[in-house]
C-alpha cells in the first residue's frame, strides 16, 4: 500500500481531491476519526492507496503533522487567489520540516480569483523549495478551460463529468507554454548534468527522460511541482494521481527518513504509530503503519503484544489480519503504543521534533457538572492528552482545578464535546485567574507579644522584627541582630519559619514576595517560651508588620515569543502596546522561510486578550509561547477591582 496526505487551509477543497481520487477507478474506503482526520483507501493502476485527509483549521495542525509519519509523500491544497497564499504558510512549514516529498496543487483554478504566476510568486515567500509550474492553464476570456502539460507538452480542455479531451495547444498560450517551459528545464537542470547537457547543446529532451528526472528530483525532495485544477469539477485530478503513482517515493525511502530522524536502526523500524482517539464502549483505537512483515494481533511491537488489529475502513478485527509492509492498520487494546511515535518490536521511540505542535494559547478551567464527573475528569483529561498532543493538561494553582491549554475555541468545543459524547462527562469552561502577589513599599516595625495560659504550662513569646521591600525577584530574607541571649539561639529557626508562615497570604490577600524581615531584640520565659510560641509570635507580628507597609500589588509578566508569517510583524506593535506590554523586538526565524519570531514582555492578565487579537490580526495563524520573567507593581483602578474581586472569590468558598 502507498499512502499520501492531503493537507492545507481549509476551504481549499482536501475533501473533495481526496474524494474524487479515490473515485478514478472505483468506489473508495472511507473512515473518519473523530478530530477530523479522514482515512480513503482505493486502487489505482493497480495498487493500492491510502489518502489522508488532515483536518483544515490551524487548531488541528498537530494531526496534520502526524500524518506526515505515514506519508510517502503530500499533496498541498491552495487556494487560486495570490492574497490567500499567506493561509498555506504553516502548512509549508511542517511540510518542509518533515522532509516529506509534496505536490503543490491549485485548486479551483474554475474561479478566476487571480494570475497564477502571482499565486506561486506569492506562495514562493514561504518555500524554501522551488515551486516549479508543471501545467499552465488555458484560458478563454477569464475562463480556464484547460491546462498544458509543460514536459509532454500536451494540452487538455476539461470536460464536466467525463475525461479532458486532448487538443492542440491554442496559439494564445503557445508563448506562455514555451516560456513556462523553458523554466521547468532550467530548474530540472539544476539537478541532473545531462540535462544541463542538452540545454546548453540546445537540444530538446525526449519527455521520457524528462519525467524520469522529474520523478527522481521529487522522491529526493529537491523541488515542489505545482499542478493545478478543480477537483468539484474532476478537473486535474487524473493528472495529479498519476505524479502520484510515477513519481511519490515507495514505502521504504519513508523508513529510512524516519530512521536517520529518530537515530533508530533501519532494518529494527517496524512501525510508526500516527493518530490516536477514544471510542465509546471500546477504548482507545491506534492508527499504525506497517513497515516490516508478521505484525499480527499478539506480536511484539512496542515492547509488549500488540492488540487487535483492524481494518481501518470497516474497524472490523480479525487474527487473520496480517499488515504488509506500507499498509495502514487499526489496533485497540494497545494502550502501551504512544502517539506518535516510532515503533521497533522492543521498543518505543520518540518522534522526530518537527511533530511538536504550536504551542497551545487558549487556558481554561473545566468544571466538571457533578461530583461523579469530577472523580473522573482528571483521568479522563490524561487519557486525551496521550492521543491529542495539542493537549496540554494541568492543575491550577491554589485551587487543584483541571486546567487545559487548547490551541483555540474550536479545540476546545471539540474537546468539551469529546468529554460528553464519549466519556459522559458534562464540564463548563472558565478564564483562569492570573497569579497575582504582593509585596510592601516601605519599611515598619513591630513589637509582639504572645502570652498565654492555659491551665498547664504556659506560651510566652517577646519578638522586635522590622521588616522591608527586597529589590525585585530576591524573595524573602531572614536576618536576626539579637545579642544577649534575649531570644535563645534554638528558638531563632522558629521566628524565621513564622514569618515565612506570614508570607503565605498579605493584606490584600495574595502570597507575599520581596520582603526582608529582621529580628532584632526580644523576651522569653525559662518556663514557658517554645518553639511554638516563638513561631505563633513571629507569624502574628509579621502580619501586623505587613498591614502597616504599604501592600502593593504584583502582577506577573511573561515574556511571550510570538511566531507569524512576516507581513503580519507590523501590527504587533500596536497589539502589544494596547494590552499595556512592552516590545523587546524582532528577528527572521531562520526556521521557517517568511515567518517572524516577535518578542514582548506582556502582564499575564492579558495573555487571554493577546490569544485573541493574535488569532484575528493573523487569519488564525500566529501563535505565541511564554514564560514568566518577573513580577511588577500594579495600581490603580485596575488593581483594586483585582483584590475587590479576589475578596470575593474568598468569601465564596
Amino acid at each position: 500500500m502507498r499512502c499520501f496526505t492531503v493537507l492545507g487551509p481549509s476551504q481549499t477543497g482536501k475533501s473533495t481531491v481526496v474524494e474524487k481520487l479515490g473515485s478514478l477507478e472505483g468506489a473508495p474506503r472511507k473512515s473518519r476519526s473523530p478530530y477530523g482526520l479522514n482515512l480513503t483507501e482505493f486502487t489505482f493502476g493497480n495498487e493500492a492507496w491510502c489518502a489522508l485527509d488532515a483536518p483544515g483549521p490551524n487548531e488541528a495542525l498537530a494531526h496534520a503533522q502526524h500524518a506526515l509519519l505515514a506519508s510517502d509523500a503530500c499533496i498541498l491544497c491552495v487556494s487560486s487567489a495570490p492574497e490567500e497564499a499567506v493561509l498555506a504558510a504553516p502548512y509549508l512549514r511542517i511540510v518542509e520540516a518533515s522532509g516529506t516529498p509534496c505536490i503543490l496543487f491549485v485548486n479551483r483554478m474554475d474561479e478566476p480569483r487571480g494570475r497564477l504566476r502571482d499565486v506561486i510568486a506569492a506562495l514562493q515567500d514561504y518555500a524554501n523549495h522551488t515551486l516549479l509550474l508543471r501545467q499552465i492553464p488555458i484560458r478563454e476570456g477569464d475562463r480556464i478551460v484547460g491546462s498544458c502539460d509543460l514536459i509532454s507538452e500536451r494540452a487538455w480542455r476539461y470536460r464536466e463529468g467525463q475525461a479532458s479531451a486532448l487538443i492542440a495547444i491554442p496559439e494564445n498560450a503557445a508563448e506562455r507554454e514555451h516560456e513556462a517551459r523553458s523554466e521547468l528545464l532550467e530548474h530540472l537542470s539544476e539537478f541532473d548534468d545531462w540535462l544541463l547537457e542538452e540545454l546548453v547543446e540546445d537540444r530538446e529532451p525526449p519527455s521520457d527522460a524528462l519525467y524520469a528526472i522529474s520523478s527522481r528530483v521529487l522522491r529526493e525532495n529537491r523541488i515542489i511541482p505545482v499542478l493545478i485544477g478543480a477537483a468539484g469539477h474532476g478537473n486535474g485530478m487524473m493528472r495529479l494521481m498519476k505524479a502520484l503513482r510515477h513519481e511519490a517515493p515507495p514505502v521504504e525511502i519513508l523508513r529510512q527518513r524516519l530512521a536517520r530522524a529518530g537515530n533508530v536502526d533501519e532494518n529494527k523500524l517496524t512501525a510508526v504509530s500516527f493518530h490516536a482517539y477514544h471510542r465509546q464502549n471500546i477504548g482507545k483505537t491506534v492508527l499504525v503503519r506497517a513497515f516490516g512483515d508478521g505484525l499480527r494481533q499478539g506480536a511484539s511491537l512496542g515492547g509488549s503484544s500488540l492488540g487487535a488489529v483492524q481494518d481501518p475502513a470497516n474497524g472490523r478485527s480479525s487474527s487473520a489480519i496480517t499488515p504488509a509492509p506500507g499498509d495502514v492498520f487499526a489496533t485497540v487494546k494497545s494502550d502501551h503504543l504512544p502517539v506518535p511515535s516510532l515503533l521497533t518490536s522492543g521498543a518505543t521511540v520518540a518522534p522526530p521534533e518537527w511533530t511538536e505542535p504550536p504551542t497551545p494559547m487558549l487556558e481554561r478551567i473545566l468544571v466538571p457538572g457533578s461530583e461523579r464527573d469530577e472523580n473522573k475528569l482528571s483521568e479522563t483529561l490524561a487519557k486525551l492528552s496521550e492521543t491529542d498532543r495539542g493537549l496540554v493538561v494541568l492543575q491550577e494553582e491554589g485551587t487543584g482545578a483541571q486546567l487545559v491549554r487548547a490551541q483555540g475555541p474550536v479545540h476546545l468545543r471539540d474537546l468539551c464535546r469529546t468529554l460528553s459524547e464519549v466519556f459522559h462527562i458534562e464540564v463548563t469552561d472558565r478564564t483562569p485567574s492570573p497569579i497575582y502577589r504582593e509585596t510592601i513599599a516601605k519599611p515598619s516595625e513591630v513589637h509582639y507579644r504572645h502570652r498565654k495560659q492555659t491551665g498547664g504550662a504556659g506560651q510566652f513569646a517577646d519578638v522586635k522584627l522590622s521588616i522591608h521591600p527586597n529589590e525585585r525577584g530576591r524573595g524573602f530574607t531572614f536576618s536576626e541582630t539579637v545579642k544577649g541571649g534575649v531570644v535563645p539561639r534554638n528558638y531563632i529557626p522558629a521566628v524565621e519559619a513564622g514569618a515565612r508562615e506570614a508570607m503565605e497570604k498579605g493584606p490584600l490577600g495574595f502570597e507575599v514576595i520581596d520582603v526582608g524581615v529582621t529580628l532584632f531584640d526580644g523576651q522569653h520565659h525559662a518556663v514557658d517560651s517554645s518553639e511554638h510560641a516563638f513561631r505563633t509570635a513571629s507569624k502574628m507580628g509579621v502580619r501586623q508588620a505587613l498591614s502597616e507597609g504599604a501592600a502593593v500589588l504584583m502582577q506577573p509578566v511573561f515574556r511571550s515569543e510570538i511566531h507569524i508569517p512576516s507581513i503580519y510583524s507590523g501590527s504587533l506593535v500596536q497589539i502589544v502596546s494596547a494590552l499595556k506590554g512592552q516590545v523587546l523586538g524582532f528577528d527572521r526565524d531562520e526556521t521557517a522561510k517568511g515567518w517572524d519570531i516577535f518578542r514582548a514582555l506582556v502582564p499575564g492578565g492579558a495573555l487571554d486578550d493577546l490569544a485573541r487579537a493574535l488569532r484575528s490580526a493573523t487569519q488564525g495563524i500566529g501563535y505565541f509561547s511564554k514564560t514568566f520573567d518577573h513580577f511588577e507593581e500594579l495600581y490603580g483602578k485596575e488593581a483594586d477591582a483585582i483584590v475587590r474581586a479576589h475578596e470575593g472569590q474568598g468569601v465564596a468558598h
